[in-house]
């Protein structure tokens, strides 16, 4: 099991949110981010940050660094480490899986990411065989996007998903954020979509409008027995 930074709103968590960072960082750059977020309404919530394993990344030049999966190039869709992806698909799906051993049911957790955390939350959230409260993807994209169709658990066949993005994001691409929000429209999920005029990074309307997802997605829900 990954190592993770865990922390509680009360004593006794009902719900779960699990956030994935991005190439390059750790559990603890998105502290700040969850710290902003406006929680009350959830109850009872556990956030899980887990550190990605360690490994040399190409477009680095081969440093070594946290990081889900290789990045081979510039073009996101192309060449992509399928067994990087598909080694820390199982590694989240732990993660999930220890939550609902802990007493969280699927339906009460949330899986987030931002850029290859988002790619990650994507192909792992969609591809769970349990139902989870939703899914949300920061300036990140949809991964081995045409496996998706046949890999997609029906189980999270109707799941929420939350997707924004920066208009002047230079890291990833527009096109390839717009390119999953369409393949998932295609594949008949209803993703809501934020833009906003920013970089590769979360602004301050961006973890307003999480605030009110997470409290419609956990806020109203009666925790499960």
């Amino acid at each position: 099991m990954l190592d993770a930074i865990e922390m509680k709103t009360q004593a006794e968590p009902t719900a779960s949110l699990i956030v994935l960072h991005g190439l390059g960082a750790d559990g603890q750059d998105f502290v700040p981010i969850v710290q902003a977020l406006r929680l009350q309404g959830v109850g009872g919530l556990r956030v899980v940050l887990p550190h990605a394993p360690v490994m040399p990344v190409t477009i680095n030049g081969g440093q070594r660094m946290r990081a889900w999966y290789d990045i081979r190039g510039t073009a996101l869709d192309r060449q992509e480490d399928e067994a990087g992806l598909r080694a820390s698909l199982v590694e989240v799906h732990g993660l999930i899986t220890r939550e609902i051993e802990r007493g969280i049911p699927a339906s009460r957790i949330v899986l987030m990411g931002f850029s290859q955390g988002c790619a990650m939350t994507l192909m792992a959230g969609l591809r769970f065989p349990e139902r989870l409260a939703g899914l949300i993807g920061l300036s990140g994209y949809l991964p081995l996007l045409p496996q998706t169709e046949a890999e997609a658990h029906p189980a999270n066949a109707d799941v929420p998903i939350f997707l924004a993005h920066g208009l002047q994001d230079a890291v990833v691409p527009l096109a390839r954020a717009h390119a999953a929000r369409a393949e998932l429209q295609r594949l008949g999920y209803a993703p809501q979509w934020q833009d906003y005029p920013m970089g590769h990074e979360v602004c301050i309307e961006e973890i307003d409008a999480l605030s009110d997802w997470l409290s419609e997605r956990l806020g109203s829900a009666a925790p499960s027995t």
